[in-house]
């Protein structure tokens, strides 16, 4: 399949995330970051940034996660969910393990495995900006809100879904 099908595939995959976690209780709002905001004609993966309460339950969304970092990595691409709260902090990414408990796996390079069951808070190995919080380069949902110029195919899939709120 050509590059552009793997782009169109990912963003149908996210389609399908952003149905599913927009009935989670306590998200806040998805966004995306990453190669996918730029025209970047081949992106190794999709990158999506979930603002959550402190109460979230993250079992939920980290079953939405797992889906679409399955459907990604079907195609050969990856797919990360990142995590803020609602005061702009970054604070992980959804956990990859669909068991998840302190001291289940020894692999697990979580900071606190398990305090908060499905935050996976590998914070020496990624983290993203406060102003990559504050403003990413798209919201897609609870509104959308374009920040910087999309590429042709994300900008028609952006609209899509203005169409169907």
């Amino acid at each position: 399949m050509d590059h552009k099908g793997r782009r169109a595939e990912l963003l149908d995959d996210l389609r399908r995330f952003i149905t599913g976690v927009r009935h989670v209780a306590g998200v806040r709002s998805v966004a995306l970051v990453g190669s996918i905001v730029t025209s970047k004609a081949n992106p190794k993966d999709i990158d999506v940034l979930v603002v959550v309460s402190d109460e979230a339950d993250l079992a939920p969304l980290a079953v939405h996660a797992r889906r679409l970092q399955g459907h990604a990595q079907s195609i050969s691409r990856g797919a990360d969910v990142f995590l803020a709260n609602e005061r702009g902090e970054y604070i992980g990414r959804t956990c990859p393990w669909k068991d998840c408990r302190p001291w289940l796996r020894r692999s697990c390079d979580a900071r606190h495995c398990g305090r908060r069951p499905h935050l996976h808070d590998d914070l020496e190995a990624v983290t993203l900006s406060a102003s990559t919080i504050a403003s990413p380069p798209v919201t897609l949902w609870p509104a959308i809100e374009r920040r910087h110029a999309l590429p042709r195919d994300l900008d028609e899939f952006v609209s899509s879904l203005e169409e169907a709120s």
